[in-house]
């Protein structure tokens, strides 16, 4: 299994824009083969953050995201709206954590 986690900061502007591509996103994305789950989530401590967890099958199953031209159009899209570059961290796990 690969889990995937990254995060988009945006401003007080391009916050609600920034939420709704996101949120797209990961809904479009979870009809993906081997996607196990894909989630954004809101950080408490700063609200103009988002963060986002994926799990994937496996590296060739991400891949595949990755090369689906909405996900481009995706990261394209939120580089627009935020403050800093968007971050991504890829982890292969064995299965699953307690």
């Amino acid at each position: 299994m690969v889990i995937v986690l990254g995060s988009a900061t945006g401003t007080p502007d391009s916050i609600d824009a920034l939420i709704e591509h996101s949120l797209e996103h990961v809904r479009r994305s979870r009809t993906e083969p081997g996607c196990i789950a894909h989630a954004v989530h809101r950080d408490v401590e700063d609200p103009l953050r988002l963060v986002f967890v994926e799990q994937w099958a496996d590296r060739a199953s991400l891949h595949a995201h990755f090369e689906v031209p909405e996900s481009g159009a995706f990261v394209a899209a939120i580089s627009a709206l935020t403050a800093e570059p968007p971050t991504i961290q890829i982890h292969d796990v064995t299965g699953p954590t307690s």
